[in-house]
């Protein structure tokens, strides 16, 4: 038996989704729609360029399990298809004595979660790693590293092309129509009829499933990361990674500073709303998207149960010097003169009616459709394991495959309780 996929969405999860489909169901007419003319233009390499192993994540939820699994297999393709990639390890590094607790509870989530050779480290044992890094105690995690994401979107769209994927860009879909046991899409490069429908949009996941008859309970907003490098003369500072241990009342992950596959240091990012879903500077303006975020309730109510943080983080913004302080946490001996503009990404993060970020990837499945409203960091570090997942779900829908036993995908990730927001990575 055999029928027609089309993947909605060219970054690296639905590259991923793509080869998956293909490898599992050889005989079946796999197509690739991007609105971009190149695959891997947004999220997928407007990033830090991490691996991510799993430490954030709480034990049993699919962040957890398919960013271990991710990182392995990633690590992997890499050494297939001579991508630069290296395996440097972090630090995530306690400054104040509030956080050694929740440092010791992040190390016991990455146990659980099957992380291999972490390491606590007292405040010498860490300067011997980082020797210019704040903190009275670190975790070390031997597992992370470095890539160059761009990489793997070539030698994925090479992979593809190899098998016989069709990949269409400046694809951009305008509408999806269900009739019968087919799909038709209407896109800016013509019309296209399939079978089954996989909707890796990132940014517009929530419109895409809306055009196919999705109600949009959660919303996809924008949010910025801006990043800062260090110069030259200042990047000794920084030998690996380093990062901060997460606050409870922080949605996001805070400032760290990162290595650089092809050289150099970054430093950030922050996490501002955009005023664009792809807003990658300060006065990029799509009136739509703005609209669309406004007039969401969920975003007011997030904003009021924020509000500190998200003041701190305009202002940071557009403070060099704010922003340079947040960074002195981790490494004091950086100065502001030390700084110089970085990339930019925007980050597309599933909020829900209440004001909740969903913490989990999310999926939506339906008759001929799987929707992948929320796959934000580990997404890129996890991307060939969330297409795994993508693929054996849709082809056991339709029979193809023996289906797996994950439960129902829409009860997949909500993260809605406090306890899954005690720690978590963006």
């Amino acid at each position: 038996m055999s029928t027609s996929f089309t993947i909605i969405g060219g970054g690296l999860i639905g590259l991923s989704t793509a080869l998956e489909v293909k490898l599992l169901a050889p005989g079946s007419e796999v197509r690739l729609l991007e609105k971009e003319a190149t695959v891997g233009r947004h999220q997928s390499t407007h990033n830090s360029g991490v691996l991510h192993a799993g430490l954030y994540y709480k034990p049993g939820s699919l962040k957890a399990r398919l960013a271990v699994k991710g990182i392995r297999r990633m690590i992997e393709f890499c050494q297939q298809h001579g991508v630069a990639h290296e395996i440097c390890g972090k630090l995530v590094v306690a400054t104040t004595p509030d956080e050694i607790t929740r440092l010791h509870t992040l190390q016991e989530r990455g146990e659980k979660n099957g992380l291999r050779g972490l390491r606590w480290l007292e405040q010498g044992e860490l300067r011997e790693i980082e020797p210019h890094a704040a903190g009275l105690a670190a975790v070390h995690v031997p597992e992370e590293g470095i890539v160059n994401y761009q990489g793997v979107c070539t030698a994925l769209e090479s992979e593809l092309s190899a098998r016989g994927v069709m990949i269409t860009t400046n694809a951009a879909l305008r509408q999806a129509e269900r009739r019968g046991s087919e799909w038709h899409l209407q896109t800016a490069a013509g019309d296209f009829s399939t079978g089954y429908i996989i909707n890796c949009a990132g940014l517009h996941s929530d419109w895409v499933a809306a055009s196919a008859g999705e109600e949009r309970e959660a919303r996809i907003l924008p949010f910025r990361g801006e990043y800062y490098k260090l110069r030259a003369s200042a990047q000794h500072l920084v030998r690996n990674l380093i990062y901060p241990v997460p606050d409870p009342s922080f949605p996001f992950l805070g400032v760290h500073f990162t290595r650089l596959i092809e050289g150099g240091v970054e430093a950030g990012p922050n996490a501002v709303l955009a005023m664009a879903r792809e807003g990658y500077s300060k006065w990029r303006l799509n009136p739509r998207d703005l609209f669309d975020a406004l007039s969401y309730g969920g975003l007011w109510k997030f904003m009021r149960q924020h509000r500190s943080m998200a003041w701190d983080e305009v202002v940071r913004s557009f403070s060099k010097a704010k922003f340079c302080a947040s960074l002195q946490r981790l490494v004091p001996a950086v100065q502001i003169t030390d700084l110089e503009p970085g990339i930019t990404g925007v980050r597309a993060q599933a909020m829900l009616p209440d004001g909740t970020l969903m913490q989990d990837f999310h999926f939506v499945e339906r008759a001929g459709a799987l929707h992948v409203i929320n796959a934000p960091s580990p997404g890129a570090t996890a991307c060939l394991a969330i297409g795994e997942f993508v693929a054996r779900r849709a082809l056991a829908s339709i029979g193809l495959i023996t289906p797996q036993t994950d439960g129902p995908l829409e009860s997949s990730g909500m993260g809605r309780g406090k306890e899954d927001r005690e720690i978590y990575s963006p």
